[in-house]
């Protein structure tokens, strides 16, 4: 059975954009080696997160994409823009991670170095009985008549 692929969005707290919202997660050994190795292309808002990384190769890539590198806080240390096939990255040395994303992300996101980053991955939500969507309103109507009388 393959390993679950996890999956997190990344929002530009500083810009209030958001890079992408399906970037699976490549930390381990093997998912870290792959990489984006053998994708014709990167779907729009999806990416890879390789945790640890200072720097990236692109030999057997098969289109260009984007490069942010982040600290262990989440900040921008550098970028990349349009890396392109059979390329190796010089190393930023602050980097604890990079995010491997579609061409372009940077420049629409407005992302530049120093900008804050938050990563996070989805939270799935349960489903809601109707009694209890029925209680929370009977609740909120409750509440707001006993504010309006004196």
């Amino acid at each position: 059975m393959p390993p679950r692929v996890r999956q997190v969005f990344v929002y530009n707290k500083t810009k209030e954009t958001f890079l992408a919202f399906r970037v699976n997660v490549a930390d381990s050994i093997l998912s870290r080696l792959i990489g984006l190795l053998g994708r014709r292309s990167l779907k729009p808002d999806s990416g890879v997160w390789i945790v640890p990384a200072n720097a990236i190769h692109t030999i057997g890539m098969l289109f260009t994409f984007d490069l942010v590198l982040i600290d262990e806080d989440f900040k921008v240390v550098g970028i990349r823009e349009l890396v392109r096939p059979f390329r190796v990255t010089r190393p930023i040395f602050r980097a604890e991670s990079v995010l491997e994303l579609p061409a372009h992300a940077i420049f629409k996101s407005r992302t530049e170095v120093g900008d804050q980053l938050v990563i996070e991955r989805y939270e799935v939500r349960k489903d809601v009985d109707a009694s209890q969507v029925e209680a929370a309103i009977q609740e909120g109507e409750s509440r707001s008549l006993q504010e309006q009388v004196p």
